[in-house]
């Protein structure tokens, strides 16, 4: 079985910072990227809010660019997924794919967060052309534009808030009539001229040229179906956290978030860390991805110097 002082499980923003700080720190990490190199990151195109690229840099190079930056400073990264843990006794056990057994004396996990979609077809051709589940990502591509935002929490509603600022007109898309949002946010949405709420709804397709959205089709409770034309669809009814297979030892909260100690990247289980969505229910953003990555690093470097 093979023996790792660090092991990093997740290929995000997150998992890379963690590998550039902890080689740095001579903790020869080995990292394991998982069922999505480069994390929810490459859903998107072109990155705009990331620091030190005023063009602007493609969510793909971007991610590249950490890995060798990773690998230049010692890092091994590699492919693979855990399938299987046991967090109950330091070394702690790990299985990638099934497969190939490890013990680790730390542990951070950066296994990020999945953004829940409808499960269309025609949603899943045009992601990233026009299908996004981050406004703050997103959102400046569709200035004086159309949009559509799926959901009726209050999620959905700071979505559509954020995208009015930007966009020409802002469709709500609520499978109830009423929302789930709190009232206070519900006022905000109302008092807000280009929002306009369709309640009742389902979508059954997004529509596109095959280059990118176009429009969509919805389902109103009376069974009637009609097209709205839009730019840009996103989806806000949540995000569903990476946890499940360290949930038997590490504290999770009510949606399964990891919870860490205070401001650091601590979980309950000493020896192992948490960085990136995966703990972070709140801000969601590839730079604070990358800072708890710095800090799970950290808290590892100096759990590993006082043992």
């Amino acid at each position: 079985m093979e023996s790792i002082r660090c092991l990093i499980l997740g290929g995000g923003p997150a998992g890379f910072t963690a590998a550039i700080y902890a080689s740095r720190a001579n903790l020869s990490p080995v990292l394991y990227e998982g069922i999505q190199p480069g994390g929810q990151l490459t859903t998107t195109t072109v990155v705009e809010n990331f620091p030190g690229f005023p063009g602007g840099v493609d969510a793909n190079s971007l991610m590249d660019q950490m890995r060798e930056q990773a690998r230049s400073f010692g890092a091994d990264v590699r492919s693979g997924a855990a399938t299987s843990v046991d967090l109950s006794a330091r070394p702690f056990k790990v299985v990638i794919d099934g497969e190939k057994e490890l013990s680790a004396e730390s542990l951070i996990i950066a296994t990020g967060a999945t953004a829940r979609y409808l499960g269309l077809p025609s949603e899943e051709k045009y992601k990233g052309s026009g299908v996004s589940a981050c406004a703050t990502c997103d959102g400046f591509f569709y200035r004086k534009r159309t949009v559509a935002v799926v959901g009726g929490g209050d999620t959905a509603c700071e979505e559509a808030l954020y995208l009015a600022s930007l966009a020409k007109k802002v469709y709500m898309i609520v499978r109830r009539d009423v929302f789930r949002a709190s009232k206070a946010m519900q006022a905000k949405v109302f008092a807000t001229e280009n929002i306009e709420i369709l309640w009742n709804c389902n979508t059954q397709e997004v529509l596109g040229d095959g280059f990118g959205v176009t429009g969509a089709r919805l389902l109103r409770k009376d069974g009637t179906v009609f097209d709205i034309d839009i730019d840009g669809f996103f989806l806000a009814i949540g995000h569903h956290p990476n946890s499940e297979l360290f949930a038997p030892w590490v504290e999770t909260d009510p949606a399964g978030y990891i919870v860490t100690d205070g401001k650091s990247s601590r979980t309950n289980v000493q020896g192992v860390f948490a960085a990136g969505d995966v703990q972070d229910p709140t801000y969601r953003q590839a730079v604070t991805a990358a800072a708890s990555g710095c800090m799970a690093a950290q808290d590892a470097e100096k759990f590993l110097l006082e043992i």
